[in-house]
């Protein structure tokens, strides 16, 4: 034990006032602390000149203490080295210890019921969708953090801590680092058509936290939020934790596509992933978005525009950003490094509307306390020396070929059969689409069994009875050499559902490990 830790322990328990001597109590502490073990055996004491200065106590009342320590055979000096905690465990037969250790397990008191959780948490966790497979074959929606250039982040890291000024050090104020703010700007600007000024961009901690500052700052419990399904689990949870109303939106070929019906329940939120919608891939054509941005025009909607992985497009140009198109300043953009550089940065981005800047930059101070300026100038170093988008040009090649390869493996397999592959020139999954009688969520547990990471398309359902069936797969973290080889563990499993051998009906049951 260090030191200053076991002054602190001693000091919690040392008492001036006492009658007892001052030698007698510190030598009564040491004796206890080594017999409950807060001292282990072999742990080194401080020399007496060290702890009586942070005991402020003098020298000779450490001295004694030791000394009686020694005489009684709990501790031994070794020449050189200091004064050190001898094992004083009696050593007993075995069935003597079995013996105590049975009585010892009999005499633990039985555990207490679990703590009932609130309304709002019971729901967080009845629905949560986080897996616990976040790498590997073929998990979606991971970039392959090896292939991130490691030593040149580094140097930009270790340049931002060289010398970091006071206020780089402590909470962090305003919305984030400037210069990231000016580098997003200017990037967003170029590569998404998104209209802003530096003091519009807000830095996160993710799309979570970006979603959960909107909810947080522009809704009340009860209101009507739009979800696109199937869609982003994440912002299911989110509203539910907020005690928001969850209307699902039907998907086509083109993104959300309300009905007559859903637009005559008018909500305070819109979410979508209109460049790119998860999970299915579609994108939204300019008409559609051109509809949605008027209608939240005329009912004062909030439009959060999720564009998470618009970077890789490997067949076409995206459209612009709804953001870009958006004259009535209704909607705020999401952005995130999580698939562009590795999903431990832990950053992300809100666009906003300036007159929106002010509440929620006060709402990140306050909610979050937000830091990490180190990590934000090393970024902001890495846009704007042109490392990020030479990143991503490389990563787009390299998911291009992988995607390119497992739609060949498929194709080999399944070619001519049910089995269809749906939202492949994006991102980094594809979607399988399997026949109505399987059930994708034993096949994604019998598939996480075997080693290979997949999601059930049901589960991103609002009600996956009935839904399609089919899986996520993920190709970004998979070496080339290990696409196939995986996908073959995969097909072994998947063909078993697909020739009838294992029939059974979905249920709500749990997607499996990954």
């Amino acid at each position: 034990m260090h030191s200053a830790i076991l002054s602190d322990y001693l000091l919690q328990h040392f008492d001036r006032q006492s009658s007892v001597p001052g030698n007698q109590q510190l030598y009564r502490l040491l004796r206890k602390a080594i017999l409950t073990r807060v001292l282990p055996p072999e742990a080194r004491l401080p020399s007496s000149r060290e702890l009586s200065s942070e005991l402020v106590v003098c020298r000779n009342t450490v001295l004694y203490a030791y000394q009686q320590l020694l005489a009684e055979g709990f501790v031994e000096g070794r020449s050189g080295s200091g004064t050190f905690v001898i094992d004083t465990t009696p050593s007993m037969p075995a069935r003597e210890e079995n013996a105590r250790r049975k009585a010892a397990e009999r005499a633990m008191p039985v555990a207490a019921a679990a703590p009932a959780l609130s309304r709002r948490g019971q729901t967080l966790v009845e629905h949560a969708g986080a897996s616990s497979c976040q790498w590997g074959a073929f998990v979606p929606g991971v970039p392959d953090v090896t292939q991130f250039p490691h030593a040149l982040w580094s140097r930009l890291q270790a340049k931002a801590w060289r010398k970091p000024a006071p206020d780089a050090l402590t909470y962090a104020q305003g919305g984030g680092h400037m210069p990231l703010r000016e580098a997003l700007a200017e990037y967003l600007k170029i590569a998404r058509s998104v209209e802003c000024q530096p003091e519009q961009v807000v830095v996160t901690a993710g799309i979570h936290q970006s979603i959960d500052l909107c909810l947080r700052l522009l809704s009340d419990p009860g209101d009507l939020a739009w979800v696109e399904d199937p869609g982003y689990w994440g912002t299911r949870n989110l509203l539910r934790a907020s005690g928001l109303q969850i209307r699902p939106i039907a998907v086509d070929a083109e993104g959300m596509c309300p009905s007559e019906e859903d637009l005559r329940h008018v909500p305070r939120f819109i979410f979508v992933t209109p460049s790119h919608q998860y999970p299915l891939g579609s994108v939204m054509g300019l008409a559609r978005r051109r509809k949605l941005l008027e209608f939240a025009r005329q009912h004062g909607c909030w439009i959060v525009e999720d564009d998470y992985d618009s970077e890789f497009r490997y067949s076409a140009k995206p459209l612009l950003s709804l953001q870009g198109m958006d004259s009535g300043d209704r909607v705020l953009y999401l952005g995130t490094f999580s698939k562009t550089m590795f999903p431990g940065l832990r950053l992300g981005y809100l666009v906003l509307p300036h007159g929106l800047v002010e509440p929620f930059v006060t709402g990140v101070n306050e909610l979050h306390r937000a830091g990490t300026v180190p990590t934000q100038a090393a970024l902001a170093e890495f846009i704007t020396q042109g490392f990020f988008a030479s990143h991503i040009r490389r990563m787009r090649g390299l998911y291009a070929a992988r995607l390119h390869r497992l739609q060949e493996i498929i194709a080999q397999r399944y070619g001519g059969t049910e089995v269809a592959v749906s939202g492949s020139d994006a991102g980094l999954h594809l979607v399988l689409r399997l026949p109505e009688h399987c059930d994708d969520r034993a096949i994604a547990r019998d598939a996480a069994a075997a080693g290979i990471g997949v999601r059930p398309l049901s589960a991103y359902y609002h009600v996956s009875d009935g839904a399609p069936s089919g899986l996520l797969l993920g190709y970004g973290g998979v070496p080339d050499e290990q696409i196939g080889p995986a996908f073959e563990t995969l097909a072994n499993v998947l063909d078993r559902y697909l020739q009838g051998k294992t029939k059974v009906a979905k249920n709500h049951l749990g997607v499996g490990a990954c």
